[in-house]
């Protein structure tokens, strides 16, 4: 095994090519062929069907949802939609695919010829073209047991899980991405996070890539560095890899880079690359070999006799192009601008999956500086501790609207807020509900307050002589003792102001 070449050197001499594949799983109801339910997380096997097992004499039948859903995905993506797409059966044998066929498109996919603007982190843009995004069913989930790393080698035996058997997917492969050079890993996870920015804006996917609704398989693949642009333009890609089913942003990043590294260290060598898939490897940051790659002819495509061609009608396909979203980099600029973020404050709302919570906070009557306050603050803090993404926690951008509301009239104070949001994270009501319920109003009664002050004075004449004296700073133990006693619902300033009033000659 050769040693891995360092990043910038690598760059130094050679030119990286990429191509990624995604795969996103559609959120249907029910799947691809058949009416069997479209949900994650159910008991193995519960959800499966003569049709999704290929049991002999099943037929399958096209979602229309699905049609639809990929239809707007390909508008959304600059795409042509085809007049004319049809299916493939795709060969090849998986325990994971029970009928030993994949029914996929192959010659006329149903959209083709697109591209994306991605966005880099310094407002550089780099247009990704799209060579296709076809329709698909899933496979099936295999879990290996008994192994140390969860994988086949070592395991004992492997459960198969049919449930995801025949989910609907839409594949989008790339045209061949050049010209990124070192900024190639960066490019990869930008354009990744952009699909899934779409497809979350056009409903058509949950796109959790934890769960697998979003995948990506990277393909890359370098060739020396010419003189001149125009001369790297004539120099041939070299044998790629296909590192499989990686599954978060930033796994992408890294697969990427350490691609470059590996495949840079076997050329410096005098090595082949070889053209096979890899497996990614979080642990180590690392890839190892899959298979060798296999080219179309292997799997021995023929067209799917038991379903018809799909000719989505013109009029269908602009009625379509008008329900797309605004896209989402425009959106994002638009709402940057209307609640007043730096770049980092908008990067930051965006990278947690707050943008649209405070944008709604806001349109609740939240101000955007409070609204990020709380969902970057304490409910991101409530997310990770929970493990879920901000928008299932059981608070809304109602309720932060109200929880700010609750501050600006000085019903409660920002300790208080804090408390009140406890209740409403583990399900007492709504805010103005949890403070009536836990009595957590801010005492604003200043013969309450001046009952407290008196006792913490008494209880501290020590303090209260060096008030008296001018050292004012001294009266920060009593409002601390006055706090304590109202169980902070006091308001602090107002505290100290009584209690100076109280203690400190009046100027004449």
């Amino acid at each position: 095994m050769s040693e891995l070449m360092a990043f910038d050197q690598a760059m130094e001499r050679f030119d990286p090519v990429m191509g990624i594949e995604i795969h996103v799983e559609l959120n249907t109801k029910t799947k691809m062929f058949c009416a069997c339910a479209n949900r994650f997380g159910a008991p193995p096997n519960t959800q499966v069907c003569p049709v999704c097992l290929g049991l002999p004499g099943a037929m399958p039948a096209v979602n229309h949802k699905a049609v639809e859903s990929a239809i707007r995905l390909g508008l959304a993506l600059n795409c042509k939609i085809a007049e004319h797409s049809t299916f493939a059966r795709k060969n090849y044998f998986y325990p994971d695919l029970s009928k030993d066929y994949q029914i996929s498109q192959y010659e006329d996919p149903i959209d083709f010829d697109g591209f994306l603007d991605v966005e880099l982190a310094d407002g550089a843009v780099f247009r990704i073209g799209i060579e296709r995004a076809h329709m698909e069913e899933d496979a099936a989930k295999n879990t290996h047991v008994g192994g140390a790393t969860g994988r086949i080698q070592g395991a004992d035996y492997t459960l198969v899980d049919y449930n995801r058997g025949g989910t609907p997917l839409v594949e989008i492969v790339t045209k061949p991405i050049e010209g990124a050079g070192a900024r190639a890993p960066e490019l990869a996870r930008a354009y990744v996070a952009a699909v899934r920015e779409l497809v979350i804006a056009l409903g058509v996917s949950d796109a959790r890539m934890e769960q697998g609704s979003i995948r990506a398989d990277v393909n890359l693949s370098l060739r020396p560095r010419a003189a001149t642009p125009a001369e790297q333009a004539q120099v041939p890609f070299g044998k790629r890899s296909e590192t499989k089913n990686v599954n978060s942003l930033r796994s992408i990043e890294r697969t990427v880079r350490y691609e470059v590294r590996r495949q840079a260290g076997l050329l410096a060598a005098g090595l082949p690359v070889a053209q096979e898939t890899r497996h990614w490897h979080e642990d180590s940051e690392s890839t190892s070999p899959g298979r060798s790659k296999e080219q179309a002819e292997d799997y021995r495509y023929f067209p799917e006799p038991d379903l018809l061609p799909i000719k989505p009608s013109r009029a269908w396909v602009e009625e379509l192009r008008r329900t797309l979203p605004e896209p989402p980099a425009e959106r994002r600029k638009r709402l940057q601008a209307e609640l007043g973020f730096t770049d980092l404050e908008l990067r930051d709302a965006v990278n947690a999956g707050a943008l649209d919570l405070i944008a709604a906070s806001v349109a609740a009557g939240a101000t955007p500086a409070g609204a990020r306050k709380w969902w970057m603050g304490e409910l991101s803090r409530a997310a990770n501790e929970r493990g879920v993404g901000l928008a299932e926690l059981p608070v809304g951008p109602a309720d932060v609207a109200a929880l700010e509301g609750l501050i600006r009239s000085g019903r409660v104070t920002d300790k208080l807020a804090r408390q009140v949001l406890e209740g409403v994270l583990a399900g007492e009501g709504s805010p103005e509900e949890v403070v009536a319920a836990r009595g957590l109003e801010v005492v604003s009664d200043d013969a309450a307050l001046a009952e407290a002050i008196d006792a913490a004075l008494a209880a501290q004449p020590d303090v209260a002589d060096k008030i008296r004296a001018g050292r004012v700073q001294a009266a920060g133990a009593i409002v601390g003792a006055v706090m304590k006693a109202t169980r902070g619902q006091a308001d602090a300033a107002r505290v100290r102001d009584l209690i100076l009033a109280k203690l400190t000659p009046a100027e004449s």
